[in-house]
């Protein structure tokens, strides 16, 4: 008798270390392609539990302004709440970036041609990204999205290339959703998200009780923030903060154009020194360029240059030297 406990308590220490070990070893990457530059890239950004300066760096660039050439810092919550919802995908393919940071510049342009485009969008803070993943319908990644509860989410079924929104700002969706079909994604009642009647469903308080301890004591209130009753916007005070609403409208014409184009040629190094672009963007065609307003880059010796290999953490677009 007296055996049985250290045994039991042996095999459970055992289970245990392994449990920790693996977590700790987990490794974690995106597969990206972007449908405006198309760059395409396997990128490590987390190891060990910890995030990957040169990972984070590789993401920035790839999920830059493409209309200005211009990087930010891209929130790593964002890339943990994409990551996981590929995971829960069951997906294999690269996503299919539609956009990723926004510069203010660029945001106050699409504003000036489109009512639909929000003041503070979450892309302006580097914390958004459309895009759609080949061979995961649509809607099942719009339910994952809703499901995590990590921020808000765009549903574009009917965009050229149909596409879903995901950003770390308040839980929130657009556009509005029944009652009928929220409580299909939610059986047990409880989430954040309001079905477009307006009325929470039945757990709502025990999920904005979970929110509130996952977030901290300053959580703001959210309950408007939820509310999706429009199919032009949500509604709540939060919601106009962080552009709860149709905030990517013209995402949804630009993806129209975005047509997949021939992997980008690399770039030799004599070449890359005569560049005036910051160290560390990625080289585009001259149609992109001439698209996005970027100066182009004459290259006597691009006939000669060979294709990169698609191979894990390396950018297509043939990252130059730091």
């Amino acid at each position: 008798m007296s055996v049985w406990p250290r045994w039991l308590a042996a095999v459970v220490f055992a289970l245990g270390f392994l449990a920790a070990t693996g977590a700790s070893a987990e490794v974690r990457s995106l597969k990206l392609y972007h449908l405006h530059t198309h760059e395409k890239a396997e990128i490590v950004y987390k190891r060990n539990g910890r995030y990957d300066p040169e990972g984070l760096r590789k993401i920035n660039i790839i999920l830059r302004d493409w209309r200005r050439n211009e990087p930010t810092k891209m929130d790593p919550r964002l890339l943990d709440l994409v990551w996981e919802a590929y995971r829960q995908s069951g997906a294999t393919d690269y996503i299919q970036v539609v956009c990723g940071y926004r510069s203010p510049a660029t945001n106050s342009m699409l504003r000036s041609r489109s009512r639909g485009v929000a003041e503070k969008s979450q892309h302006m803070l580097g914390k958004a990204m459309d895009f759609y993943i080949p061979g995961v319908p649509l809607k099942k990644l719009r339910n994952i999205g809703l499901k995590m509860q990590g921020g808000g989410v765009g549903y574009y079924p009917s965009s050229g290339s149909p596409f879903v929104h995901m950003d770390v700002g308040n839980v929130r969706h657009w556009p509005g959703i029944s009652r009928q079909e929220l409580v299909g994604v939610f059986p047990n009642g409880k989430t954040l998200h309001v079905p477009s009647d307006g009325r929470p469903l039945p757990g709502y308080e025990q999920a904005l009780a979970a929110y509130k301890a996952r977030k901290g004591a300053g959580t703001p209130n959210i309950e408007l923030a939820s509310a999706g009753g429009s199919t032009k916007r949500s509604g709540g005070l939060l919601a106009a903060w962080f552009g709860g609403g149709d905030d990517e409208a013209d995402d949804s014409a630009d993806v129209a154009t975005a047509a997949p184009a021939p992997k980008p040629k690399s770039v030799k190094p004599a070449a890359a020194a005569k560049r005036s672009n910051p160290p560390g963007i990625a080289i585009v065609s001259p149609q992109d360029a001439q698209r996005a307003n970027i100066p182009q880059i004459a290259d006597d010796n691009s006939a000669d240059s060979e294709p990169e290999q698609d191979t894990p953490e390396t950018i297509i677009a043939a990252l130059p030297p730091k």
